[in-house]
């Protein structure tokens, strides 16, 4: 720290700053001695700033200097270690959870950044070590209703068996399973009742071992099959004839080049023979396309829990539509469409059961409020649906139909709007259609998994259960909100960072490895370019090196990378 002095600015002159080299390290001490030991006593600074002929504002700036060092010099030891392994194990957490780091990658660098322990072994153990403090299903201990959305996800060959809340979106139980059987499924279901979830339908798509049980445990309770598995089939078939109409006219472009370049009336009618071909190929396979798209946004319009006009659907006029669109799918001329219809035909009373539901809650909502206000309330709904799953242009456009229908709802009623509305809205996303939601949690715990290569342990699996419960979504209808909240309707204390340090504060016997940082991790770093004097680099010194030598770590066997 270089001083500098300035003389008391009078009227009419500039303030000068003057190096003051003959204030050495002694002196200023000294400076700061009195200082301190002067404080609050009437006049003393303004008599030892004339003394050394300095300004009063350096002489305080000096001293505040002065009582942080000494208030990190005399800061207990253990504190400070206990600090900093806070932070790094935090920068752990955030790397491999956030980051989705394979466990590899984090000690390459942790290695870059100097920040001991950094072995793969260490590593694997401390996240094992916290995933054994966790439970693979979640207990929130209090009687639940929820509806489940399973699935199974496979990560190197092993099978992990998912159930979450379609509401929240909390993962209530995942576990590395042996097997996908009905017996496996059911143990599964029996262990969330144990929790004290209870259940009203399950989503998921037609994996035999989940439906079968399913079944086993709630014999025939509500079952939702997932649309997106159903019209799966039907929409990749939509893309090959795409492809293929593109290939056609490539097919045309290159006869019509050649007949361009044709020279003799043989080869003339030659070229002109296999241009028409390729023309007449062209055309059937465009209008096989053309036509199957066309359906299919037909039978994507049907699907939807209200018309264009807000009136809710029903069970028959679903199965009405779906039956007419799917028989006009098999009269194109495509010979794979019946054998891709078959299913779907066979499985249309499984399709149409979320529009029982439907039925149900339309004529609760009809029991308060006349058709037309209902209508208006749905087909805001709708649009706010839609936003969510829109982007840019299309996610505005929604926004502002929305609220159009919103405000003309309003006018047509007398009373208090909002809580109705929030009423109607939270009525309309009770309706679970599809495992749609599970699609999407097993995209965000896929990257998760990748970056465990081929370690899928039950622990790995605890710890991302808890981040994805505890975490907080950055965007859409559930911004803000974490999984967990959602479902139990209390706030978190804590980010879930924070939680996991808790955790681990809790339990003595989560103390790792071979041994503590060598260093305080994540220490602030000085501007390199300033020179530092040498009663700073003894303060400095005294703040990184502790004074006391550190109880030795409780020694623990090393485990395999995660």
């Amino acid at each position: 720290m270089t001083i500098h002095h300035h003389h008391p600015p009078t009227r009419g002159r500039t303030v000068k700053f003057i190096r003051r080299p003959d204030l050495d390290a002694h002196t200023r001490i000294d400076i700061v001695t009195q200082a301190w030991l002067k404080q609050g006593i009437y006049g003393k600074m303004t008599q030892l700033a004339q003394e050394y002929h300095i300004s009063r504002t350096f002489l305080s700036h000096l001293l505040s200097v002065a009582t942080c060092q000494l208030e990190a010099l005399f800061r207990d030891d253990k504190q400070r270690v206990q600090n900093g392994q806070r932070q790094f194990e935090q920068l752990l957490f955030l790397l491999r959870l956030e980051g989705k780091c394979s466990i590899a990658s984090l000690s390459s660098i942790l290695k870059a950044l100097d920040y001991p322990p950094n072995s793969v072994g260490y590593l694997s153990e401390f996240f094992q070590s916290y995933g054994r403090l966790l439970p693979s299903t979640l207990s929130i201990g209090a009687q639940t209703v929820v509806f489940y959305l399973s699935d199974e996800i496979f990560a190197s060959h092993t099978p992990i068996l998912l159930t979450l809340d379609a509401q929240s979106t909390a993962i209530l139980k995942i576990e590395r399973a042996a097997d996908r059987l009905a017996t496996t499924w059911q143990t599964h279901f029996e262990t969330l009742d144990d929790h004290g979830f209870h259940h009203i339908g399950m989503a998921s798509d037609r994996g035999v071992g989940l439906v079968s049980g399913y079944q086993a445990a709630y014999g025939e309770s509500l079952w939702v099959s997932d649309q997106f598995h159903e019209f799966q089939e039907r929409f990749n078939r939509r893309r090959q004839l795409e492809r293929k109409a593109y290939a056609a006219i490539g097919k045309e472009d290159d006869a019509a080049a050649k007949f361009d370049h044709a020279k003799s009336e043989s080869n003339l009618q030659k070229r002109l023979q296999q241009y028409e071909q390729a023309h007449h190929a062209c055309e059937q396979a465009i209008a096989r396309y053309d036509q199957l798209d066309l359906l299919l946004h037909l039978l994507r319009e049907a699907l939807p829990l209200c018309s264009p006009f807000g009136r809710l659907r029903t069970v028959d006029s679903v199965r009405s539509e779906l039956t007419l669109l799917l028989s006009m799918i098999q009269e194109l001329d495509d010979a794979k469409l019946p054998e891709i219809l078959q299913p779907i035909q066979a499985h249309i009373d499984d399709i149409v059961v979320p529009f029982q539901q439907v039925e149900s809650i339309h004529a609760q909502l009809l029991d308060i409020m006349p058709q037309q206000t209902l209508d208006v309330l749905v087909l805001a709904w709708h649009h706010e649906h839609l936003s969510y799953q829109s982007h840019a242009k299309k996610k505005h456009d929604h926004q502002r139909e929305r609220q159009v229908w919103l405000n003309f709802a309003e006018g047509l009623l007398d009373g208090p709007f909002e809580p109705l509305q929030t009423w109607v809205f939270e009525k309309l996303d009770s309706i679970v259609r599809a495992s749609s939601l599970v699609e999407m949690v097993n995209s965000f715990i896929r990257p998760s998994l990748n970056s465990c290569k081929s370690q899928i342990t039950q622990e790995t699996l605890n710890l991302i259960m808890f981040y994805h419960n505890h975490r907080r979504y950055k965007s859409g209808k559930r911004q803000g909100k974490a999984p967990i909240e959602l479902l139990t309707g209390q706030p978190l204390e804590a980010d879930w960072v924070d939680l996991f340090i808790q955790l681990g504060g809790q339990e003595q016997d989560v103390t790792l490895g071979t041994s503590r940082p060598a260093r305080a991790p994540l220490e602030l770093v000085r501007n390199i370019h300033e020179r530092p004097t040498q009663t700073e680099t003894a303060l400095a010194l005294a703040i990184v090196e502790p004074t006391a030598t550190p109880e030795p770590p409780l020694q623990q066997p090393v485990g395999k990378a995660a």
